[in-house]
């Protein structure tokens, strides 16, 4: 199993993602080798200062690094030989078997989509993130691939999302909600009130509409929206978890009673802040083009990165494009015929 992995992705890159390559090569249940992808020296200097040797770590070079601020246009047109463009070309020539990056998401999204093509029945990737629930693991599809989405792109990410949670999470037969501002079928905008007529027509197993409080709840296995809402959920989320973390400690804090309660909850709270830790989930797939990619948030930390390695030969290993591509193809006609309505 060979994973290529942007060297020069991230907040905090190289340096935190030649830590993340050393930490998944350290937690590996079986043998992975990894293709670091970038500027040579610089990622040989960084390897150098682990002062260990790294024995399943390759370089390849790459002189062009994507910062967050460069146009995905702008990475396909004028940089054919970034660490992104340059890791999705080993995937495309079956040199590595996955692809990890932390770096700009919409230009991974779109090199990837380019050089690697998309699946027949889908129009845009969307990325998939996993969150913990109170029944489980719930799916949110799109966190932020694809700011503006048709209703059309919204019934496609539906089942991707339940294809997703089917097949790799191993949820029988997986709830879909559409996130809204209401319950009824006649709350949102445009495109979200046109895909709720669609989702209610297609074979998927459609709860309706739900509103933001109900992601957690675990009332549903997916939850669908369109990828500038769905990025900030997840943020929020984020954000949510950390500053609780900190509400918590500060009223402990407050009188000696509170601290000692604290003493007595300090195991809960830390299986707490495990639970709703994003590294511990490290990256988030793109599912919907013709290979196994995952974006990791740009300040992810070694762990992070880590965790999305494994997470990615987990992929390869289940063989995900393969039953996407396979689940996908059962709602082919449903799908195109549901394409034509929505052109009408």
């Amino acid at each position: 199993m060979r994973i290529a992995l942007d060297g020069m992705g991230g907040d905090r890159a190289p340096s935190v993602v030649v830590d993340g390559a050393a930490s998944a090569l350290d937690e590996a249940t079986s043998e992975i080798e990894i293709v670091l992808v970038g500027q040579q020296e610089v990622l040989q200097g960084e390897m150098d200062r682990l002062g260990r040797p790294l024995k399943r770590v390759t370089i390849e070079p790459a002189s062009q690094v994507v910062t967050m601020d460069d146009q995905p246009s702008h990475v396909l047109r004028r940089m054919p030989d970034s660490s992104i463009r340059r890791c999705f070309d080993l995937l495309k020539a079956g040199e590595v078997d996955a692809v990890v990056s932390a770096g700009n998401s919409g230009a991974t999204m779109a090199v990837g989509m380019v050089v690697m093509g998309r699946l027949a029945e889908v129009d845009r990737p969307a990325l998939a993130a996993v969150l913990p629930s109170l029944h489980g693991n719930t799916v949110l599809i799109d966190v932020g691939a694809n700011v503006d989405c048709s209703p059309m792109m919204l019934l496609q990410f539906g089942y991707m999302g339940a294809v997703y949670a089917e097949r790799v999470l191993g949820v029988d037969n997986p709830t879909v909600g559409l996130l809204s501002i209401g319950e009824e079928g006649s709350k949102g905008n445009n495109a979200v009130r046109a895909a709720h007529e669609y989702f209610k027509n297609s074979a998927l197993n459609f709860v309706g509409n739900i509103e933001g409080r109900d992601i957690f709840s675990g009332q549903t296995s997916v939850v669908v929206c369109d990828g500038f809402v769905g990025n900030i959920c997840l943020k929020l989320s984020e954000g949510l978890a950390e500053s609780t973390g900190r509400f918590l400690t500060q009223e402990a804090a407050g009188s000696p009673a509170r601290w000692m309660g604290g003493l007595f909850l300090r195991g809960a709270f830390r299986r707490f802040k495990g639970l709703m830790d994003y590294a511990s989930y490290g990256g988030v797939p793109l599912l919907g083009i013709n290979g196994v990619a995952f974006i990791c948030h740009g300040r992810s930390s070694a762990r992070a990165i880590g965790r999305a390695v494994t997470m990615a030969t987990e992929s390869v290993r289940g063989r995900l494009v393969q039953h996407l591509s396979e689940g996908l193809a059962e709602y082919r006609g449903l799908l195109l015929g549901e394409r034509e309505i929505g052109s009408l």
